[in-house]
């Protein structure tokens, strides 16, 4: 019997680049679900924990760093690899994602390959 396919939440402010990668992840047979904000994040991964999380740093209101934060203090989401994504491309902002409890760092522009590589090796 085949798995059901992983269920990863994409959290970005940007809706351009929830479409880019909602599309890139539906493609290769993910469920997608997109949060537009830090609040709505936190509470779609609490009320129905997804398998991964793709998560933009730099969001109005509550940044990246404080939503994993909360997510890792959290006993229902804790476990949820937290994969974040960022135009910001200094070794600051990535050592600082992997501080907060991040498994790995996209730099943005995306590229589907990269994305669709490091999703699979997290999920696997």
């Amino acid at each position: 019997m085949q798995s059901p396919p992983a269920n990863i939440l994409i959290v970005d402010d940007t809706p351009a680049n929830l479409r880019l990668l909602a599309n890139i992840l539906s493609k290769a047979g993910y469920v997608v679900r997109p949060a537009r904000s830090g609040r709505i994040a936190l509470s779609s991964a609490q009320s129905e924990p997804p398998d991964l999380i793709l998560l933009d740093i730099m969001m109005p209101d509550m940044d990246g760093y404080e939503v994993c934060r909360h997510l890792k203090i959290n006993e229902t989401t804790r476990n949820i690899p937290v994969i974040f994504i960022s135009a910001l491309n200094d070794v600051e902002e990535k050592v600082k994602s992997f501080e907060v409890g991040g498994v790995d760092y996209i730099p943005k522009p995306f590229h589907g390959d990269e994305v669709l590589a490091r999703v699979n090796t997290h999920l696997t």
